[in-house]
């Protein structure tokens, strides 16, 4: 991943504002190590810094046309632009990099050429020569990209927020699938598949279809040419993902460079369910694998530095990210700069325990959507910018565009969780690699039970957490935490205490309103919460909160004391009920105003 920023409309353009943008463009080298790039046309700048993983030699940014009248700052990769090139032979490149299509794009085909890119990317273009300006974000937002205006009239964008927060009165995270223009002033959206608008469809499951999507999606994401591995849990999704890496691997141009076994890395506690489980479906592949070990204290002495990388007070993000941050600065350690991981199936194939809840085709397909629209909020996020921290890049295939268009035009029927059929969650994605003939995996890993990333490292690590923050806020802070936090009021001493470290790196109201509220039962959405009315008590994204569903389920009879212990307010305003307490604290607290507990996990 690299890092971008860009800034329109300055009344200043003196030699201090540039070294302003050159200060600023620094606090996101940790994306991009290798170099710094930066242009300057009058009142417009467009900086970068680069992780080199397609062209190393001659890739630098920001990237021209042949005359450099249309300059391009970006950050991702186009998966395609060999393809695109062979569209645009008349004209002349300058490198190898996979980005330099976009200002050729731009020449040929104006505004209207976002949906011919094949990848993930956030890129900013000018137009030199009528100081126009374009701005765009992949489908999903797996690339990160922050909108800004300045007191002065300037416009902004840069791939995180610490790169624009202190120089902007508003900010807002740039929405996916979305484009800006500056002649026409606004955001439209450019990405329109048929699942958007949350229509049932009906097409028939075809298992073979599905896998072969997949396989495409993972063979497009081996284009580097630096060293790579998969990031692998042990879990389906990630097994399958280091499953069909390692099957093609030998076939592809990336072995020339590197080799034909295929590295793969997983973190836990020691004697975690994740590496018991990478072990095994490592060895099964033959991957050279790499086993990093962490403590509870270690995750917590790490947590500042997670909320100022990642920019969020989300619990389950936070939660999750840790050993994500922690595992990338080892894989870096070891030369290796970008990796596969799993992200996007539970959203695609509702492959949270709760979706075992849902009543009907119709909710499950309508909640899936919902899932994926809110990735870039979530998953999409804490795989970026945890990995990116070190500069190591993610790339993910589940949120390939044409695999999630196959996926979603799915019956959702097939989707259902049905034990009377023999339907666990994410039936018709373990279904299409079951093959007899030529395994890509072992049964019980194929059909293992969902563990989200932050529940699979180790329980005790949502336990530690839980404890550390109970150390920390007491029950008045909790209790008046509306009056403090009126936005997004958190509602557990563990999301207090996220959200006062987030405070002191990103205090400005625009940074609070970049992260979203509501309740969440083990990662579902708001709306999901109504498909069983006892998840309004016991409101935790960990997927132990599906109770009756999860194998290590909490337990249902402790779920009161466990919230009391917690510092939850729903408990602590059933106890001010009780002796008739009318304090403005404790209505507060009630279900009037909007709780942060997270909308996912991995």
């Amino acid at each position: 991943m690299c890092g971008i920023l860009a800034v329109f409309g300055c009344t200043d353009n003196s030699q201090a504002k540039r070294s302003r943008i050159i200060e600023l463009s620094r606090r996101l080298r940790h994306r991009g190590p290798d170099w710094s790039g930066l242009h300057c046309y009058d009142d417009c700048y467009l900086a970068h810094q680069r992780l080199a993983i397609v062209d190393p030699t001659s890739g630098d940014q920001p990237l021209y046309n042949e005359d450099k009248t249309v300059v391009v700052t970006v950050n991702g990769e186009i998966y395609n632009h060999k393809e695109l090139r062979e569209k645009l032979k008349n004209h002349q490149f300058r490198t190898g990099s996979d980005c330099e299509v976009i200002a050729h794009l731009y020449e040929e085909y104006g505004e209207d050429f976002v949906h011919m890119l094949d990848g993930m990317f956030s890129f900013v273009l000018l137009d030199t020569r009528d100081k126009s300006f374009i701005a765009a974000r992949d489908a999903i937002g797996i690339t990160p990209l922050y909108m800004g205006w300045g007191l002065d009239g300037s416009v902004w964008f840069a791939s995180e927020m610490k790169a624009l927060s202190d120089d902007c009165e508003r900010f807002v995270s740039f929405l996916p699938g979305h484009i800006y223009s500056s002649k026409q002033g606004a955001l439209r959206r450019w990405y329109n598949p048929p699942w958007y608008l949350e229509q049932i469809p009906s097409t028939p499951y075809d298992p073979l279809l599905l896998r072969t999507a997949f396989e495409k999606a993972v063979l497009k994401r081996l284009m580097t040419d630096v060293p790579f591995g998969v990031l692998l849990s042990g879990g389906l999704d990630s097994s399958l993902v280091a499953a069909v890496a390692s099957r093609y691997l030998v076939e592809s141009k990336v072995a020339c460079l590197w080799g034909s076994q295929l590295h793969t890395f997983c973190i836990g506690l020691k004697g975690s369910p994740d590496l018991k489980a990478a072990r095994e479906v490592a060895d099964y592949l033959g991957t050279r694998h790499h086993e990093f070990y962490f403590t509870v204290q270690e995750g917590l002495d790490a947590l500042e530095e997670v909320i100022y990388h990642i920019e969020t007070y989300d619990v389950t993000t936070i939660r999750a990210s840790t050993p994500m941050f922690l595992m990338s600065r080892k894989i870096k350690s070891l030369g290796v700069k970008m990796v596969l991981s799993g992200e996007g199936s539970d959203e695609i194939f509702g492959g949270y325990l709760y979706f075992h809840k849902a009543p009907n085709k119709e909710e499950f397909h309508q909640e899936t959507c919902r899932k994926i629209k809110a990735l870039h909020l979530y998953d999409c996020l804490r795989a970026n910018k945890s990995t990116s921290a070190w500069g190591v890049e993610a790339r993910v295939p589940f949120l390939d565009k044409e695999f999630i268009n196959t996926a979603m035009s799915i019956d959702p029927e097939w989707k259902m969780v049905r034990p009377d059929l023999g339907r666990i969650e994410k039936w018709i994605l373990r279904n299409a690699f079951d093959d007899d003939k030529k395994p890509y995996l072992p049964k019980h890993i194929l059909y293992r039970q969902k563990e989200q990333f932050s529940d699979g490292v180790g329980y005790s690590w949502i336990d530690g957490l839980k404890d550390h923050a109970n150390k920390h806020v007491s029950d008045s802070m909790l209790m008046n935490a509306s009056f403090v936090y009126p936005e997004n009021t958190p509602t557990t001493k563990e999301g207090y205490y996220y959200r006062t470290i987030f405070e002191k790196f990103f205090p400005k109201n625009a940074a609070r309103s970049t992260v979203p509220g509501g309740p969440s039962i083990a990662c579902s959405t708001a709306k999901a919460v109504e498909w069983d009315a006892s998840w309004s008590k016991n409101l935790d994204p960990s997927g132990r909160a599906a109770l009756g569903v999860h194998a290590d389920a909490y337990e249902e009879a402790d779920t009161k004391p466990a919230n009391l212990l917690n510092g939850s307010p729903q408990e602590l305003q059933e106890s001010a009920l009780i002796v008739g307490t009318k304090d403005p604290a404790t209505r507060a607290c009630s279900g009037e105003f909007s709780v942060n507990t997270g909308l996912r996990g991995r």
